[in-house]
């Protein structure tokens, strides 16, 4: 059976920066969690960063930039914290690595997880198309990422992997 590696904060966990999180209730979750599918991850929490931390932003630039060195990850005040976003993505790889995990459902719009969009770096809202850190470490490894937006197409690729 294929597992799948599900963001945390969308399992209910109170993992996000403001000490929330963005639980997802979804039938198809629910079915994965029963049959033993789900492996948890928060990226950022596995590299040590606390509950609640500050925000952060990919300041101008996404995941694979700074994944390259040529941006950074910082907090609002300025700290930079490239290398606990580096170091969450590389657990959640090892953690697809080990479970042979080849499908991700991570949290849009972060720095570590989005998929599709994340902020712009100026902390003003403002969200810009691009990858998190861990969605990009992921997909350069060939692994499907999806948002919480798309479990119906997650489980069709399960589904399509696993036959």
């Amino acid at each position: 059976m294929r597992k799948v590696l599900v963001s945390a904060c969308l399992l209910g966990k109170r993992v996000r920066y403001d000490g929330g999180s963005l639980s997802v209730n979804d039938q198809l979750i629910e079915r994965w969690i029963s049959e033993g599918r789900v492996v948890s991850v928060c990226p950022e929490v596995e590299a040590g960063m606390t509950i609640p931390r500050k925000p952060a932003e990919i300041f101008e630039g996404s995941g694979g930039s700074v994944l390259d060195g040529e941006t950074d990850v910082v907090e609002k005040g300025g700290d930079i914290v490239t290398d606990d976003f580096i170091a969450g993505a590389s657990i959640a790889l090892e953690l697809c690595k080990k479970f042979n995990i080849e499908i991700a459902i991570l949290a849009e719009s972060s720095p570590s997880c989005g998929s599709s969009f994340i902020y712009d770096g100026s902390f003003s809202g403002n969200r810009t198309p691009g990858m998190g850190v861990t969605a990009a470490l992921l997909r350069r490894y060939g692994i499907q990422v999806f948002s919480q937006y798309e479990i119906a197409d997650a489980n069709k690729a399960i589904h399509a992997t696993s036959a």
